[in-house]
Order: C-alpha cells, then structure tokens, then sequence
C-alpha cells in the first residue's frame, strides 16, 4: 500500500481489484485466465484512488544524517524521503545541527560569545546540513532551506519536498519540527534519532532506564519534563517540541534513524521499535491509516 489516507472510494475500488484476481469475474472468466493487461489497468485505476496527499514531517538530527563530513548517509535518507514522495506523501524534512554544532558553540563559547550568538551559529550549521540534503535531492526539493513556517508550507502545497534547519534563537529543531507539523496539519511526525525511542532516563547514562512503546501526548511531555530536570541527561525530543505536540494532537514516532530505511517502514506500516505518541481519543493504530475508518 502506498502512503496515503484512504476514502471509503478508495476501499471499494482496493476490495474490486482484489475480487478480480481471486474469484471468478463477473463476465465467468476465472482469474488465470483475465488477461494481464487488464488486471494491470485496473490496479493502476485502484493505486490512483488509493493514493491520496499524506502529509509527513521527518525530523532528523544532525548526528544522525551527518555522523561524520561524507555523503553516504545523506543519499540514504534522501532516497527515503523521495520514496516516500513517490508513493504520494508531501514531505517536509527538518535538519539539526549534531555535533558539528556543538564544537562550532563550543569553541564560541571560549571566544565570549553570548547565548543568542551561540543558537545564532548553531541555527547556520543545521542549515548547512539542510543544503547536503537538499542536495542529494536534487530537484525533487526546494533549492534553500526554507527560514519560516510560512515558505515551508508553501512547498509542500506545491508537491516539492521542503527542508528546514533552525528558525529561531532559543528554539532547537525538535521543535521546529513538532511546529512544522502543527503548521501543515501533518497526519504523522517522525522523529529520527540517534536511540530507539522514548526512555524513562538517559539510556547512556542508566542501564535500567525503560524504554516506552507508546505515550500519549501528555505521558511524552511528563517523561521529557522530568529528564531535562536531570542535569546532563539527553532526552530524544525537547520539552517544547512535547508540548507542541500534546497542544497540536499530532500523532509522532520517536524511532533510531540511524538506519534510514526504519523511516519508511514506519511511515508506510507503522512497523518501528521506537515510542508510538497517541493523541487521546483517536484509537491505538500509530500511523496515518488509523485515520477515516
């Protein structure tokens, strides 16, 4: 199945392909003898049905499309975000800085450097990886990073893929993201990381902490409240992003991106072994096809 939100139409359309191929037709020709043309005309007529206008917001941190200076991994996620476009998704991708920021603010903070100069420098590193993905998407995205909500949401309206790094000071790209999502009513957020899911305390730091396979929006805002009053522990998503999450009732995954291929299965199946967020009152299927059923 594509990535899509499917109509009642569209089930109809799917349940007709099906009885073609695995019953006898109407007109009593059995199906291994319905000519290939037409089984393959009527499930072109079905996928164009099916295949609907899935808005779906990537977050990928910076260490985990740049570990290190090199293109391999960036044409990995590249070509799962342009799958996933061809199978009939608007994506928006949003980029973070990693650690190439965090040397760049760190060697500033020696110079003197005041806060909002430090987010300042930071915002230009996750623009700069932003441009590496644009890149390795060629002419399937925009040409720049796009600096507001606004431009981005213009993108996605036109079918290109848009790409985001850091907006504003004292705003990091987890939250970018969770904005970007509200921004374009997107039917799933993912974000990609460098751990698999959502943990009760930093998975680094603590060999019990436990790993949770679904929150709501309010556990998630819970969780990360209580591991940013640790002092050095590292949370997947910030409190803002949570909190704009649990405000906007977006459904989000929380998975290890490390493997980009994980992305697209999530997006397309909801198979993960990241953290499921459920918004309250929307049932327990994690991704977009729980929608219009």
């Amino acid at each position: 199945m594509g990535c899509c939100s499917i109509s009642p139409l569209s089930r109809r359309v799917e349940g007709y392909y099906y009885d073609l191929l695995d019953v006898d037709s109407a007109i009593g020709t059995p199906c291994d003898r319905i000519p290939v043309a037409l089984k393959l005309t009527t499930l072109k007529i079905a996928s164009r049905l099916l295949r609907g206008s899935m808005n779906v917001v990537v977050s990928i941190g910076g260490s985990v499309l740049v570990p290190e200076l090199g293109g391999d991994r960036v044409a990995e996620h590249a070509a799962v975000v342009e799958n996933l476009r061809a199978d009939g998704c608007r994506v928006g991708a949003v980029v973070g800085g990693g650690g190439v920021a965090r040397e760049y603010i760190s060697a500033a903070r020696e110079l003197d450097a005041n806060e909002i100069e430090l987010d300042q420098l930071g915002i230009d590193v996750t623009r700069l990886n932003a441009r590496l993905l644009i890149a390795a998407l060629g002419g399937e995205a925009v040409t720049a990073p796009a600096t507001n909500y606004e431009d981005a949401g213009d993108a996605l309206r036109r079918g290109d893929i848009c790409v985001m790094g850091g907006v504003a000071p004292a705003q990091t790209t987890d939250a970018v993201g969770a904005a970007l999502a509200e921004y374009v009513d997107a039917d799933l957020l993912v974000y990609a990381t460098s751990v698999p899911g959502v943990y009760s305390s930093d998975p680094n730091e603590d060999d019990d902490a436990i790993k949770y396979d679904e929150l709501t929006a309010t556990e998630l805002v819970d969780v990360i409240a209580d591991l940013e009053m640790n002092a050095g522990a590292s949370a997947p998503v910030d409190l803002l992003a949570a909190k704009i999450i649990q405000r906007s009732g977006m459904r989000t995954i929380v998975l290890d991106g490390t493997d980009p291929a994980r992305i697209g299965r999530a997006v397309r199946y909801g198979d993960h072994d990241g953290t499921d967020v459920i918004p309250t009152g929307v049932g327990e299927e994690p991704t977009y096809w729980a929608q219009n059923q």
